[in-house]
């Protein structure tokens, strides 16, 4: 596949190398300094494309590639109260998008972890939880959109939490969420469940952008011919 990489940064580039070794191309990269070349024409000669770029950003750059008639992944976060619009143009346009909030094979594990944990820790009493996320100081929303998703998930699946919020608090209800921003961290996640007895904690920790960038290129692998909306559930195949 020839692929399009919207935004050629650090996580850019190491999509680059893993599309690389998978044998396919990467012919239209944009960035700050090529913004002129982001046209449909230029589009149009490519089979894919994956979009990582900032939460100012992402929405027209999805919107530009669905425009174009190109199934396009995304990793941007910090964007999603624009979601109902870009899903309701996809359907219109019989377009394809693929959305995670993280591509890690890793941390999509950890997501179902943490639903599952979430389960079993509603029907118990005495344990709250909390959240910790710690990102390098280049990373400009927080919480990450990992960390969103995972409190949502822990929202959904117990009764104890009714929001969250992205600093201490004491009120029951709340799920606070502590983010950090330290160099040169490429991600940690951890979920605590904490009682006058004991602690249950759950931690993610990625080395470096490589699974990421990895899970990224499956993605576009998985959407090349295909139309609708879809997630790293349907291409891990996890149910």
């Amino acid at each position: 596949m020839n692929i399009a990489l919207i935004g050629y940064g650090k996580m850019g580039k190491a999509i680059e190398a893993i599309a690389l070794q998978h044998g396919h191309t990467c012919n239209l990269k944009i960035d700050i300094n090529s913004i002129a070349d982001f046209t449909a024409a230029n589009l149009a000669l490519c089979d894919v494309a994956i979009e990582f770029t900032g939460p100012h950003s992402a929405f027209e750059n999805i919107s530009t590639c669905l425009d174009a008639g190109i199934p396009v992944v995304s990793g941007s976060t910090g964007w999603l109260k624009d979601w109902d619009s870009i899903k309701t143009k996809c359907e219109t346009l019989n377009g394809t998008l693929l959305y995670a909030s993280n591509f890690s094979v890793g941390v999509n594990i950890f997501f179902e972890l943490n639903k599952k944990l979430a389960q079993l820790m509603s029907k118990v009493k005495g344990y709250d939880v909390s959240m910790e996320e710690i990102h390098h100081t280049q990373k400009t929303d927080a919480p990450s959109g990992t960390a969103i998703t995972l409190a949502e998930q822990i929202i959904e699946n117990n009764d104890s939490k009714k929001k969250w919020i992205n600093e201490p608090s004491n009120i029951q209800d709340e799920l606070s969420i502590i983010s950090k921003r330290i160099d040169p961290a490429a991600g940690t996640h951890s979920i605590k469940y904490s009682s006058a007895i004991d602690d249950i904690e759950i931690i993610h920790t990625a080395h470096n952008r490589t699974g990421f960038a990895t899970g990224a290129v499956l993605a576009a692998e998985f959407i090349a011919g295909k139309k609708g909306i879809f997630t790293m559930k349907d291409v891990l195949k996890i149910n």
